[in-house]
């Protein structure tokens, strides 16, 4: 099965939202965690099939993605 890396963000109003890396423009959101990474999948299979439609290639996934905190 195909994998896609997601970046899962604590929304400011509260729940979360997802973006793919590798997919430009992929976002998805949910009221918790496991909510917003099921949302993402289904976000994730229509973004590919948009693209596929209009005859262009997907992209490949990127990665592997490294997330760092520093002190600013």
């Amino acid at each position: 099965m195909p994998t896609r890396q997601v970046i899962l963000h604590p929304a400011e109003e509260g729940g979360y939202w997802v973006e793919v890396p590798s997919l430009p423009g992929c976002f998805s959101q949910g009221e918790t965690r496991e909510e917003a990474l099921e949302n993402i999948k289904e976000a994730i299979a229509l973004h590919i099939e948009d693209i596929l439609a209009a005859g262009e290639e997907v992209p490949p996934e990127i990665g592997p993605i490294s997330i760092e905190t520093v002190a600013v």
